[in-house]
C-alpha cells in the first residue's frame, strides 16, 4: 500500500482545503502517527502559512512547523533562475523520506498556483509527485465554470500527470455551483477511466465567504473598533452612499457596509441596526477615503458594549470595493465552525470507502531517476565504506571527492603525490576536510614492500618476479587493487585516465570472481525519465556465448534486486518469441533456456526486441502471454557492439543518465569509469561501489 498521497490543484482557490481536512480526518481514524507535508509555501519571514498551522492544530500533528516544509516560493525562484532544478528536487525527496519514515501516513499539498506562471507550478507538481513515487488526488475548481470547461480540465490535467508515470486516484470537482452536482459527476465518469474515483462537492457559502479578518488583510488600514468579532463571516456588502433609510432596506444577515468615514449617519444607523430586533447582525465596516468619524461619534461607539469590527483605509470607495469582491475565503486554525463543515462536505460527498481501498492497493511500480539517486546515497550513507580512488592526478576524481566527503557518502582514499593533490584541491577552490581523507602515494606507503611480497604470491604460478611485482605495484590501479584485496579498502573505481582493460586487469588477476560465476560483466543503469532500467553487458564481454550471457542475466537481475528494482529480464535479439531464425537469435534463445533452467524463479523473456521489451503496447501484441513483454526492467544485449551502442544512443538522445558502467562477478567491487566521464558520474559510481561492498 501507498503511505502517502499528493494533492493538488489546477488553478488558485479550488476548495483544497475541504479535501485535505476531510482526508486527514479520515485517515486519524486509521492510524495515529500522521505528517502534513507542504514542499513549497508563499509565505516570507517569520509569518506562518494558514494551511499548516490550521492542519497542525485541527489534527494535533506532532511534527515540528519547520518539517512541515522545505523552501519559499521567493527560494524557489532563486533556486531555478541558479539552474539548480536538481537541488530542489532532490532536497524535497530527502525531507519527504524523513517524514515517511517516522510516520504512518504523509499527506502532501502541492503548491498553491499564486506565482506568475501556471504552466510551471503544474509542472512542478507533476515533477515532485513524480519524483516521491506517491498518486495524486486531483482537485478541479468549478465556479464560474460550465460542465465541459470542468471535463476538459479534469481530463486535461488527469492526463499530464498519467503520462509522467503519476497514477490518479481520485478526481474531485470542487465549488460546484447550482445543482449541477450529479450532472458533472456523470460526465466526469464518462470521460476519465473507470480506475479514478469520481467526485463533486457543491458550492457551500458558509465556507466561499470571506470573515472580516480576510477582508482586513485585503483591504489593508487599521482597525479602529471590534477587533474581538473580526471572525465574523460577511455573506454580502453594500456600498454605504445613499440616505440611511435606503442604506437600511439593503441590510441582510451578514451584510459588509462600505462607507466613506465621514457618513456619521450611515455610520450610527448601521450600530443601531445591529442592536435591534428588527434587523439582521451585521458583519461588520470598511470606511474608505482616508476619513474617520468625528471625535463626538468616537466617543459614541466607544460607549457601546458591543461594537461589529470597523476599519478604516486610505483608499477610496470605488478601489475598497473591488478589493473586497475580490476577497477570497480561508479555512483559519481558529474557525471550528468552517472546519467542521469542511469535513462534514467531504464525509458527504467522497466515497471514502472506495479512496481508502485505492490508498491500500495503491503500489508504485516505477522509480524515477531522482528517486534511484537519493535512495543509493542514502544507502550508501547507512553503512559507510572505504573506497580507493587511484587516479588523484584527475581533476574530475578530486571534485567528486570533495562531494562525497562534503556529504559523508563514503570515507575515501585518493592515491597520488600528496604535495599536488592537495595543491590541485586548492586550485580547484575545493574547501575539503582534508583530515577525512587520505592522501597516499604508492612509491612512499609504508604498505608498499608487503603489498609486493603479496602480490609475488599471489602471481607465483604466473612466474612474476619480485622485480616485476615492484613495477606493478608503484602502478595506481595494482595499489588500489591489492588495497581492496587486503581489505584496507572496500572497493576500487577508476578509469577515468586508464583505460577498462588497465583498471580491471589487477582485479581479474588476483580479486577473481565470486564462486559460481564464471563471466566477470557489467551493467549501466540507464536512469529514464519515468523509470531506471538495467543494461547489461555493455562494456566488457565483446561476443559473450549462451552460457555466458545466462551468466551475464543472472547476475545482472541479483544487482537489479540490490538497487531495489524489481528484475524482469529480456533477451535482447532482432527477433521476438519463434518469428526468427539463425545462429545469433538461436544463441539469445540458448541462453534464455539456461536463465529458466538455473533459475526458475526468474521473470525472464527471449528472445525479444527492445520495443517489444519496453512498449507495453507493443509488448502485448507481439508477445500477449509474456509477463515480461512492455515491462522489462533488465535488458541483456547480445554482444558488446550491440550494447555500448544502444546505451549511448538512448544516453545522447534522451538525456538519461547512465551510472556505470558497474562490474559484477568479482569477489570484492571494483568499478571502471569512462574516459569521457563526468564529476557526476563519479560521484554515482563511487556510491553504487560502496552499495556494492555493503553486501
Amino acid at each position: 500500500m501507498t503511505n502517502a498521497i499528493y494533492l493538488t490543484t489546477t488553478e488558485p482557490y479550488s476548495g483544497k482545503s475541504i479535501i485535505a481536512l476531510g482526508l486527514v480526518n479520515l485517515l486519524a481514524g486509521k492510524t495515529e502517527k500522521i505528517a502534513y507535508f507542504k514542499p513549497v509555501i508563499s509565505r516570507e519571514g517569520n509569518e506562518k502559512d494558514n494551511h499548516l498551522e490550521m492542519m497542525a492544530s485541527q489534527f494535533n500533528l506532532s511534527a515540528p512547523y519547520k518539517d512541515m516544509f522545505v523552501f519559499t516560493r521567493n527560494e524557489v525562484v532563486k533556486q531555478i533562475n541558479a539552474g539548480n532544478e536538481a537541488y530542489i528536487i532532490d532536497t524535497i525527496i530527502d525531507r519527504f523520506k524523513q517524514l515517511q519514515e517516522r510516520y504512518d501516513f504523509v499527506v502532501v499539498e502541492g503548491t498553491d498556483f499564486m506565482g506568475g506562471s501556471t504552466n510551471v507550478e503544474f509542472d512542478g507538481n507533476i515533477s515532485v509527485a513524480k519524483n516521491l513515487g506517491i498518486p495524486a488526488a486531483v482537485i478541479v475548481k468549478g465556479e464560474g465554470k460550465s460542465v465541459q470547461e470542468i471535463v476538459d480540465t479534469a481530463v486535461s490535467t488527469a492526463k499530464g500527470f498519467t503520462d509522467e508515470g503519476v497514477q490518479i486516484l481520485t478526481v474531485i470537482a470542487n465549488k460546484i455551483n447550482g445543482d449541477r452536482e450529479e450532472e458533472i459527476r456523470t460526465q466526469l465518469i464518462k470521460a476519465l477511466p473507470g480506475s479514478i474515483i469520481v467526485t463533486s462537492i457543491p458550492s457551500h457559502k458558509d465556507l466561499g465567504n470571506p470573515t472580516m479578518k480576510e477582508i482586513h488583510e485585503s483591504v489593508g488600514g487599521k482597525v479602529l473598533f471590534g477587533e474581538q468579532l473580526l471572525s465574523n463571516q460577511v455573506d454580502t456588502s453594500i456600498v454605504g452612499a445613499m440616505q440611511l433609510h435606503n442604506c437600511l432596506t439593503r441590510l441582510s444577515k451578514n451584510t459588509l457596509i462600505v462607507t466613506p468615514g465621514d457618513r456619521g449617519d450611515i455610520i450610527i444607523g448601521a450600530l443601531q441596526a445591529n442592536i435591534s430586533k428588527n434587523y439582521q447582525k451585521i458583519a461588520g465596516m470598511v470606511l474608505t477615503g482616508g476619513l474617520v468619524p468625528e471625535p463626538t461619534i468616537l466617543k459614541l461607539i466607544e460607549g457601546l458594549d458591543t461594537v461589529f469590527p470597523i476599519v478604516a483605509v486610505e483608499s477610496g470607495t470605488f478601489k475598497t470595493v473591488n478589493r473586497v469582491a475580490t476577497t477570497q475565503s480561508r479555512i483559519t486554525p481558529g474557525n471550528k465552525d468552517k472546519i467542521a463543515l469542511a469535513i462534514s462536505l467531504f464525509d458527504k460527498h467522497v466515497d471514502v470507502k472506495a479512496l481508502e481501498k485505492k490508498i491500500i492497493s495503491f503500489r508504485t511500480t516505477s522509480i524515477t531517476p531522482r528517486m534511484f539517486q537519493y535512495q543509493i546515497v542514502k544507502r550508501a550513507k547507512e553503512h559507510k565504506k572505504h573506497i580507493v580512488l587511484p587516479e588523484g592526478d584527475d581533476d574530475r576524481i578530486l571534485m567528486a571527492a570533495d562531494a562525497l566527503v562534503k556529504q559523508n557518502v563514503v570515507d575515501l582514499t585518493i592515491l597520488g603525490n600528496k604535495e599536488t593533490v592537495v595543491a590541485a584541491f586548492k586550485r580547484l577552490n575545493l574547501s575539503i576536510d582534508l583530515e577525512k581523507v587520505k592522501i597516499i602515494n604508492p612509491a612512499t606507503s609504508d604498505r608498499y614492500p608487503e603489498y609486493v611480497e603479496t602480490l609475488v604470491e599471489l602471481r607465483k604460478s604466473k612466474n612474476l618476479t619480485r622485480e616485476m611485482a615492484r613495477d606493478l605495484m608503484l602502478d595506481v590501479s595494482y595499489f588500489g587493487t591489492m588495497m581492496v584485496y587486503k581489505g584496507e579498502a572496500d572497493g576500487m573505481v577508476s578509469g577515468a585516465s586508464h583505460t577498462t582493460q588497465h583498471t580491471i586487469r589487477p582485479a581479474l588477476q588476483f580479486v577473481k570472481t565470486k564462486p559460481g560465476i564464471n563471466t566477470v560483466s557489467s551493467v549501466f543503469f540507464m536512469c529514464l525519465p519515468n523509470r531506471v532500467s538495467v543494461f547489461g553487458d555493455c562494456a566488457v564481454n565483446p561476443n559473450p556465448t549462451s552460457e555466458q550471457l545466462a551468466d551475464i542475466a543472472i547476475s545482472s537481475a541479483e544487482t537489479s534486486k540490490m538497487f531495489g528494482i524489481e528484475p524482469k529480464i529480456a533477451m535482447l535479439s532482432y527477433s521476438s518469441g519463434s518469428s526468427g531464425e539463425g545462429e545469433d537469435v538461436d544463441k539469445v534463445r540458448k541462453a534464455t533456456d539456461i536463465v529458466r533452467q538455473r533459475r526458475p524463479d526468474l521473470k525472464v523473456e527471449g528472445p525479444i526486441q527492445y520495443d517489444a521489451a519496453v512498449d507495453p503496447t507493443v509488448g502485448k501484441k507481439k508477445m500477449p502471454k509474456s509477463e515480461v513483454a512492455g515491462q522489462a526492467s533488465v535488458l541483456i544485449f547480445p554482444d558488446l557492439n550491440t550494447g555500448n551502442n544502444t546505451y549511448k544512443a538512448v544516453q545522447r538522445e534522451t538525456g538519461a543518465l547512465a551510472i556505470g558502467p558497474m562490474l559484477q562477478g568479482l569477489n570484492k567491487p571494483v568499478n571502471d569509469l569512462s574516459r569521457g566521464c563526468t564529476v557526476d558520474d563519479v560521484f554515482n559510481t563511487v556510491v553504487i561501489t560502496a552499495i556494492q561492498a555493503q553486501q
